[in-house]
């Protein structure tokens, strides 16, 4: 069986013909397709509801309210039954023709498959952080992706029941999926310009993303030590304490040196504006480092205590 799990915030206008090309490009295989509206409010529940009236195969899940992307995949793989999951984005940039090209590179031994826009069709300030991103997730995590983030995936079952989703971390599903052990690689899919509805990217979400990806490094390298992290932490902070020392030493003696026509009190006064400036430096670096490892530590603590029911934010569903 193979459950499409489909995130809705307000797409009404292409939902009917999303659940149609599915049922076009799907052939033989026994499927089901699952919507989440997410806190639509532009009359897509309304239309889900319409839509599985006519058709026996969908199933529908509302949200409470709109609690983003990660907590309704969240949900739907939570509630999803087949022994394959293919995610998809509802406003047909995502090319259901796709979809037996993503499948059928299952059969080649591989657990999770990513749609790679190769040519995509987005604005510049969606696309450059977007390519940013990838790179750097690439790189951190050695893992040969051009699209890290794509929302067009082909994913088994068993790992899509093992993948840690809270924040906005199912831009980072293929990095959990390869550091469990499971086979990820991508081929290359057909992007569509946006025609319907706006874009849902926006400054904050890069800076989330990339606050993610921090947690996503610790979390894989260090998880299960965190001792060495913290560690290596308090050294790196050491040499910084050391080094202002110095910085303060230098300072201290070359100011007057430098300044030997000007007057006492005057050398006396850029003497002390040198250490203040060293001083609020290290302080700012000290606070930092200490927020830092306080919020990686409360991230450690929320991955080994009892994960939270994602189906807690539904307030109704409609499944067969």
């Amino acid at each position: 069986m193979i459950t499409f799990v489909i995130p809705v915030y307000n797409e009404s206008a292409t939902l009917e013909r999303l659940a149609q090309g599915i049922h076009e490009n799907i052939g033989s295989h026994p499927y089901r397709i699952l919507f989440i509206d997410d806190g639509s409010t532009d009359g897509s529940w309304d239309i889900l509801r319409a839509l599985r009236e006519r058709n026996s195969v969908v199933d529908i899940v509302r949200l409470r309210r709109n609690f983003g992307k990660t907590s309704a995949l969240a949900a739907g793989f939570a509630l999803a039954h087949g022994d394959i999951i293919v995610t998809m984005d509802a406003d047909l940039q995502d090319d259901p023709k796709e979809i037996p090209a993503l499948l059928a590179k299952l059969d080649e031994g591989y657990d999770v498959i990513c749609g790679w826009k190769q040519r995509r069709h987005d604005p510049w300030h969606k696309t450059v952080p977007s390519r940013i991103f990838n790179a750097w997730i690439s790189r951190t995590f050695q893992l040969p992706l051009h699209d890290v983030n794509s929302g067009f995936k082909v994913i088994r079952g068993e790992v899509a029941s093992q993948l840690p989703l809270w924040s906005d971390m199912h831009r980072l599903i293929p990095v959990f999926a390869a550091n469990m052990g499971y086979k990820v690689t991508e081929i290359p899919v057909q992007h569509h310009p946006r025609t319907h509805g706006k874009s849902k990217y926006g400054f904050e979400r890069f800076i989330r993303g990339a606050m993610d990806a921090i947690t996503a490094t610790f979390l894989t390298r260090y998880g299960d030590a965190p001792g060495q992290y913290f560690g290596r932490m308090m050294l790196f902070c050491g040499s910084l304490v050391i080094l202002s020392l110095i910085v303060a030493l230098i300072s201290g003696l070359a100011v007057p040196a430098l300044y030997s026509d000007a007057p006492h009190n005057e050398q006396l006064a850029l003497t002390a504006i040198v250490l203040m400036l060293v001083l609020i430096s290290l302080v700012i670096i000290s606070i930092g480092a200490l927020g830092l490892g306080l919020g990686l530590l409360g991230e450690l603590l929320l991955r080994y205590l009892p994960a939270p029911d994602p189906k807690r934010r539904i307030a109704e569903t409609h499944m067969g």
